[in-house]
């Protein structure tokens, strides 16, 4: 009896970690086609680019992450309240220059990396390999971008 209590309080505590990364990436999306819509200066035409190219990715890891807790029998999270209410992503008015975009998107995804970390190891608890494959992909591809946008603004 202790061993499905245990079970089933690891299935939760993964559905909720993985939510919250899907909460995450909507507000991601979101922020990073604000950036795209409002980046100006020298460095314009590449960070468009680089905006667009990454709220892409956004939406990928946001139906791949909803899709993997539909395939654990959990339910993902699906409205902008509910998104808002579990993301540990800030929202934000439009910010004034590129660097500020570029600086705010090393944060996040910062954030969302070392989330990332500890939803694997909930999956690794569960004996998840599908999930923590899927988490590493996403985390290894948020460390090369953390790595070449802070290449971008450094001096």
């Amino acid at each position: 009896m202790a061993t499905k209590t245990v079970k089933k309080d690891l299935e939760q505590t993964l559905t909720e970690l993985l939510n919250r990364q899907v909460a995450n990436w909507a507000v991601l999306y979101i922020k990073l086609h604000q950036h795209h819509f409002y980046v100006k200066g020298p460095g314009f035409y590449d960070l468009h680019i680089k905006f667009e190219e990454l709220y892409k990715e956004a939406d990928l890891y946001f139906d791949e992450l909803a899709e993997r807790i539909l395939t654990l029998d959990g339910e993902p999270l699906s409205t902008m309240k509910e998104y808002l209410e579990a993301t540990s992503i800030q929202e934000m008015q439009p910010l004034a220059s590129a660097e500020e975009m570029v600086k705010e998107v090393i944060r996040d995804f910062t954030t969302v990396i070392d989330e990332i970390g500890e939803t694997m190891n909930a999956a690794e608890s569960r004996g998840d390999d599908g999930t923590c494959d899927m988490l590493l992909k996403i985390r290894t591809a948020l460390e090369k971008h953390v790595w070449m946008l802070r290449s971008y603004i450094s001096k």
